[in-house]
Formats: C-alpha cells, sequence, structure tokens
C-alpha cells in the first residue's frame, strides 16, 4: 500500500492554503491599489471592479439590515468543519474528492475571513456583456464553484467514498 493511501485527506489542507493566500493576496492587492466601485476594463467582457458584498452568493441577503454577516459566519464555520471532518475520513487518494472539499474549504475560509473582519465580502472580478453584467466575484467564489462543480463531477462518474481508517 502506498504512503498516500496510508493517509486521510487532510494532506490535501495544501489546496486550501494556497487558495487562501492568493485570495487574501488578491482582495489586499484590490483594496489597496484602487478606490471603492473603481473599475479597470481588462477585456471587453472583463474587468477589475472593486465592491464590497454584504450578502452571500450573488449578493443574496444583502439587505437584510445586518442579521446576515453572522447567520452567513455561522454556516461557513459550520460547513468549514463538517469539510474537515469529511476530508479527515477520506484516502488522500480520492483526489477529485479531496480537491473539492479542499476548495470549497478555502473559499468558505477566505470570505468568512472577510465578513468577520469587515462585515462584508471584497469581490473584484466582474464579467459582462453588453449591458448583462454577472454579479461581481472573488478568488474564493470561484474556489467555490470549482469544488462544487468537482463534487457534482465525482457524483456521476466516481466510485462511492471510501472511509479512511485511522
Amino acid at each position: 500500500m502506498s504512503k498516500l493511501a496510508q493517509k486521510s485527506g487532510l494532506v490535501w489542507l495544501w489546496l486550501s492554503l494556497l487558495l487562501l493566500v492568493i485570495d487574501f493576496a488578491t482582495k489586499t492587492l484590490v483594496v489597496n491599489t484602487m478606490a471603492y466601485q473603481e473599475s479597470i476594463n481588462l477585456l471587453p467582457v472583463f474587468s477589475i471592479t472593486y465592491v464590497h458584498n454584504y450578502g452571500a452568493a450573488y449578493s443574496f441577503l444583502s439587505e437584510a439590515g445586518g442579521w446576515q454577516r453572522w447567520f452567513l459566519s455561522f454556516i461557513a464555520i459550520a460547513i468549514s468543519a463538517l469539510l474537515v471532518w469529511w476530508l479527515k475520513r477520506l484516502p488522500a487518494t480520492n483526489k477529485i474528492l479531496c480537491s473539492a472539499y479542499s476548495l470549497v474549504l478555502a473559499g468558505a475560509i477566505g470570505n468568512l475571513y472577510d465578513r468577520v473582519t469587515y462585515g462584508y465580502v471584497i469581490d473584484f472580478l466582474h464579467v459582462f456583456y453588453k449591458n448583462s453584467h454577472f454579479p461581481v466575484f472573488n478568488i474564493a467564489d470561484c474556489a467555490i464553484c470549482i469544488g462544487a462543480a468537482l463534487l457534482l463531477f465525482d457524483a456521476f462518474t466516481g466510485e462511492s467514498p471510501k472511509e479512511h481508517k485511522a
């Protein structure tokens, strides 16, 4: 049995840490170099636009009056704890599920940090076409979406997850 097969999925936390560093660095760069709501067009369909998101995905609950900050923070903490627990139970060789959990974990923690520290999430990636605009998002959101896509991919193509025997 290989050494990787003997390890739990917790060895995949390197991926979470990498994405957290990238998320934090890009948000810090935007905050330190741009004015709030400033936009820099890079392509005909893409710009860097610095905004604050007080809600969840696509600004859901952004006008809820403040309680959503703590509600969404609690959900992120609960999901993060569950993802770490699942990673511990998975063998490290289950690459798709381990990477999916690690990506979602990074995104949840990245946005949780913003929400607790600032009261909002820093978003800056803006995709649009003519007058149609996709909600502005960030690297943490990308990690969550890619992780969710990997979970769906695994659900349709992967083996059932085998628990790691500690």
